[in-house]
Order: structure tokens, then sequence, then C-alpha cells
């Protein structure tokens, strides 16, 4: 509350625009509050069952593929290259 110089009459309450995050719907709260369902579905989302953790997917991890002295001579790469491009169109 801001404006209270002993005046009781003039003290202002900021309000700030919010969306309902269940029906979506416009409302007005009060700066800072931390509520974010509007007055009518307050209820609906207290009768709701507490959410679940979700579990993060993760990739399976497999053995890793090791190849052993394999590299190709430069020659060898431009002769496959060149081979490769003579195909049937």
């Amino acid at each position: 509350m801001t404006g209270t110089h002993g005046n009781d009459d003039n003290e202002e309450v900021r309000m700030e625009l919010k969306y309902c995050e269940h029906c979506g719907g416009l409302w007005l709260r009060e700066c800072g509050a931390g509520v974010v369902y509007c007055g009518n579905c307050q209820p609906k989302v207290a009768d709701l069952p507490v959410a679940k953790k979700k579990r993060r997917p993760t990739l399976p991890i497999g053995r890793r593929t090791l190849v052993e002295d394999y590299e190709a001579e430069s020659s060898e790469r431009s002769e496959m290259d060149l081979e490769a491009v003579g195909g049937v169109a």
C-alpha cells in the first residue's frame, strides 16, 4: 500500500491484470500476490490430485563401437570419391 500519510481515506492498492492458468479468463489481483487462478477456478483446482514429478526422458546408452586401426589414406579416399560419382543416372 502506498500514500498513507496519516489519512486512511487515501489508501491505494495496486492491481495487475492476470489471466487464470486454468480457464484462461482475465481478472485483477493485487500486485505481488502469488495467486494464479481466478476465484471461480480455485476450488476446482484444489480438488485436483497433486501432480507427480515428471521424469525427464533419457536416451538409451548402449556400448560404444570401437574400430581400431581404420584410417584410409588420402589417395584411397580420392579414388573412392571418383568411383562413387560414376553411378547410373
